[in-house]
Formats: structure tokens, sequence, C-alpha cells
């Protein structure tokens, strides 16, 4: 299939892709990997009159990871510099775990992270664990940027709280607290190129004593149209010490929130499965690493 007729424009700066993303509006879409906007371009899903390719604009790309100060990722940064990045390997082993199960090794040295939530896809890896993490986007303009938690970012499927002229232009992660740690898990119907039929991520934070929770969050993709943020599970464990009784309660009020469909790829039952089998393994997970165990 080939792609429609388009105008391309390759900025080398902020200032110049900020300006192109102004003037051309909705009628521009904005091109990093490629990994997704082509494949829809391709099955006439979108026909843009014109592509802004940021891959010219360094700014866009990199991570910065600063002791106590948390990280910085560029909207541009390729998955694969995230699955291999030691630091991002040492302060956010979910996130790199994420990445490194996107697509195959040549997609993932494409795909970016600011597509793969701009993508917004129900089914997207990352959202999952950054969500998990507290993890904000900056979104600038010509007259200014501002930033938002990544799950009121994400709206539905493709749909982003952003509005004409804006960009995702860096993801700003919290420094990870003392006593605390974040697990990813998926399950597919294969162990490789797949979308995914679930995804969870968990973080968790212990007290001082190291047994007490004081915060958790548990969140679900692929089974809600945006990553979905538990509510029941907090209410649940925060101020508790970890049993199994309290992880199998924790499980099933996962499972009862969560709202999946039937498709090609997983019955909206087989879901609702998983996502307790993920929840019991990923709390038990969290809550024995945040203790050193």
């Amino acid at each position: 299939m080939f792609l429609n007729n388009f105008e391309y424009f390759a900025p080398k700066t902020p200032a110049e892709a900020l300006e192109l993303v102004a003037r051309l509006g909705s009628k521009a879409k904005i091109l990093a990997g490629g990994t997704d906007l082509l494949v829809v371009m391709k099955a006439k899903a979108i026909s843009p009159d014109y592509l802004i390719d940021i891959n010219g604009v360094e700014e866009f790309k990199g991570i910065i990871c600063e002791p106590g100060k948390g990280a910085v990722i560029g909207t541009n940064t390729k998955l694969a510099e995230i699955q291999f990045s030691e630091e991002i390997q040492a302060k956010y082993p979910a996130l790199a775990y994420a990445a490194s199960e996107v697509g195959s090794s040549q997609v993932r040295h494409m795909a970016s992270l600011g597509g793969n939530s701009c993508n917004a896809s129900p089914a997207a890896e990352t959202p999952t664990p950054l969500v998990a993490m507290g993890a904000k986007v900056v979104l600038r303009s010509t007259s200014g940027e501002r930033e938002l938690p990544l799950e009121g970012f994400i709206l539905g499927v493709r749909q982003l709280d952003l509005v004409e002229g804006e960009m995702l232009t860096k993801f700003i992660i919290p420094e990870p607290a003392q006593k605390s740690a974040c697990r990813y898990a998926y399950m597919g119907r294969r162990d490789a190129m797949e979308i995914d039929c679930v995804n969870m991520a968990v973080s968790l934070e212990l007290e001082n004593d190291g047994q007490t929770i004081k915060e958790v969050r548990l969140v679900m993709g692929s089974v809600y149209p945006r990553p979905l943020v538990s509510k029941e599970v907090p209410a649940l464990l925060q101020g508790q010490k970890l049993s199994d009784q309290l992880i199998e309660k924790a499980a099933e009020a996962a499972q009862g929130e969560a709202k999946p469909i039937d498709d090609i790829r997983a019955s909206a039952e087989y879901r609702r499965e998983i996502v307790k089998v993920l929840a019991r393994r990923l709390l038990k997970e969290a809550y024995a690493t945040a203790k050193g165990v």
C-alpha cells in the first residue's frame, strides 16, 4: 500500500519544530520513529498533508539521570536506548523491561518513547510503568509549556490532551523513594512481536519499618481505553503489611476494576483472569524488592 502525497519538513531546532507545529496545525503529523504513524498512513486511516520529521532535533533526544533528581527523557529517545541504558536499568528497571518488549529489535531502534504514548493505544507497553512511577509529560508550543501527569495526557484510544500547536517534548520521572520498587509484566499470545492482551505495573513504597505499605500504585493496560489506575488496591493495602490474604483481595479488586473487551488477541473473560494473575505476581515481587529480600 502507498502513502498519500504530503509535504515533508525536517526542522533542526526546537524553535523550528514548534513554529511548524503552530503554523500547520491539525493538517500535520509529527514523525519520530514512524513505526505506528506510517502503518496507519499506509492503511489510509489518516492522510496528513504535512509530516514534520523531528529526528534532526537533538534537544528532543536523550536521557538525563542525576542522583536524587529522577530522570528526564526526550520525546524522541528511541526505545532501544532506554532498554539498554544502564542508568534506566538501575533506577527504573520496569521501564527498561517494558521498552525491551516492544516489537522487534528493528522496531525498538526506530520507535520513540513519545510515540509509544502519543499513539494512545490501550495496549501500549511503556505508559503503564511510567504512570505507575508518577511520570509527567512536558507539552510545548510557541507560547510556552505545561506539565501534566501522563495518565491525564492519554484520554482514550487515539485521544490526547494536546491542543493544536502543542507537542510532547519530554518525560519527567520522579526519583525512586527509599524502600520502593516498581515491577512490570505482560501477557500475550506469544513471547515476541505481539501486542499485549494485558499488561500491568505495580509501584510500591514501604514505611521506615520496611514492612508497612506507605504507597502503592497498580496500573493496568489493554483492559480499558487508557492506562487504568486502580483506586481499590491502594485503599486495601496502604497502611498494611502484605499477606497472602491481602494479595488475594487486592488481585480480586483489580480484576473487578478492569473493563476489557473481546478481540482477536483475547476474550474479556481471559483478560480478567490475567489481571488477577499479574496483580498477585507483581505485588509479591514489588513488596519483596522494596523490603530488600
